[in-house]
């Protein structure tokens, strides 16, 4: 009898897991949305939405690698790790048990605006998106308050997508992206630049009263590190105020930050058949499993369980590495972990690198939306 395997949270590598399952286990997964909709490439998201959900805001029914799954539109409101059960809500409220032999836990993590974990149907995304879009356009100044690659990606892309609004960059440190090489940094600052941003290391933003960060806001910003407070029509706060959505898990196998506790199998610690992937992991510092595509080692050691034979262990990066501001006018620049760029040319992203790379290999198969 084939094993029935919960993956709970169907984000970016959540749905990737399942594909690589789907075809070795009867794979159900647990989504809070109606389909993928990618944390990635925050700057594309905010200032060319239509494009973004082309490429990441994807419906579960469009990837071919989950048609012998099980989907379910529903929130996680509990685990019983005795009984190998999670507990769903579903729309309509009611609450009911889904048993499983392996459970693969990867609801990832709350950030700004645009992780958030509420369920939430298309209506709801839909509105989402123009509201920060629409906020922003109308904007004449924008501040973007933070020092990663969210942060980053959004003061380039703004400034890309509207030159004639004022762009302001602020971060603690003296540089920006300080968990990339220093290189990639020095790359990016050129561009910035060049676009007319204005960059402002040392400023350490004091929070308003009461925010949570899932907001754009228009007060005068403050700074704890002395300077005069900032004005802008708009502020974008990423932060990295990272919060992960385990309320549902037991404190047993979280860490005193709320995330997942695994061992170099991904396996929870101290429980079998059970493991956590993506940021909701506690793999390494910079819980780097969703961005080293460990999904792939994760559906090994999956199958490995299933037939008796030893796991593989994650070996995680020093640094972050690959894109930061995505597709530009010229291309797909993507920087490995020593701080060298290499180019995408602008021509072969949707002639090759989207169709062919991402949707037929690595999503193993996307059709083509129906809208």
């Amino acid at each position: 009898m084939s094993k029935r395997v919960i993956i709970a949270g169907l984000g970016d590598t959540g749905v990737l897991t399942a594909v690589r399952l789907s075809k070795h286990a009867d794979v159900v997964g647990i989504s809070t949305k109606p389909g993928l909709i990618s944390g990635q490439e925050l700057g594309a998201r905010v200032s060319r939405p239509a494009e973004w959900e082309r490429d990441y805001r994807v419906s579960f029914d469009r990837f071919r690698g989950l048609d012998r799954a099980d989907v379910i539109h529903g929130t996680l409101v509990g685990l019983d790790l005795t009984h190998r059960v999670v507990h769903v809500e579903r729309p309509d409220g009611t609450t009911r048990p889904e048993p499983y032999d392996l459970l693969v836990i990867s609801t990832g993590v709350t950030n700004g605006f645009w992780r958030k974990p509420g369920f939430q149907t298309d209506d709801q995304i839909d509105a989402d998106l123009q509201h920060v879009h629409q906020q922003l356009r109308r904007a004449a100044s924008v501040i973007v308050i933070g020092g990663g690659a969210a942060a980053v990606s959004s003061a380039a892309n703004i400034s890309g997508r509207w030159p004639d609004k004022r762009v302001d960059l602020y971060y603690s440190g003296e540089r920006a992206l300080p968990q990339h090489h220093r290189k990639t940094w020095q790359s990016l600052e050129r561009r910035l630049v060049e676009r007319g941003v204005g960059l402002h290391p040392g400023h350490r933003a004091e929070l308003p009263r009461g925010f949570v960060g899932d907001e754009i806001t228009s007060d005068a910003v403050t700074w704890s590190t002395g300077q005069p407070p900032a004005k802008a029509d708009a502020v974008l706060w990423a932060i990295g105020r990272v919060h992960p959505n385990t309320g549902w898990l037991p404190a047993e196998i979280l860490d005193d930050r709320g995330f997942v506790v695994v061992d170099p199998n991904l396996q929870v610690k101290g429980q079998s058949g059970v493991f956590a992937v993506g940021d909701v992991a506690a793999t390494d510092e910079l819980r780097s499993s969703a961005r080293n595509r460990a999904d792939r080692l994760l559906a090994r050691n999956i199958k490995a369980v299933l037939e008796g034979r030893p796991l593989d262990s994650y070996q995680p990066p020093r640094r972050r590495w690959g894109s930061v501001i995505g597709v530009q006018r010229d291309g797909l620049q993507v920087f490995a972990p020593n701080g060298r760029p290499f180019r995408f040319p602008a021509w072969t992203i949707n002639t090759v690198l989207q169709p062919w790379i991402v949707r037929r290999c690595i999503y193993q198969g996307v059709r083509r939306d129906r809208g």
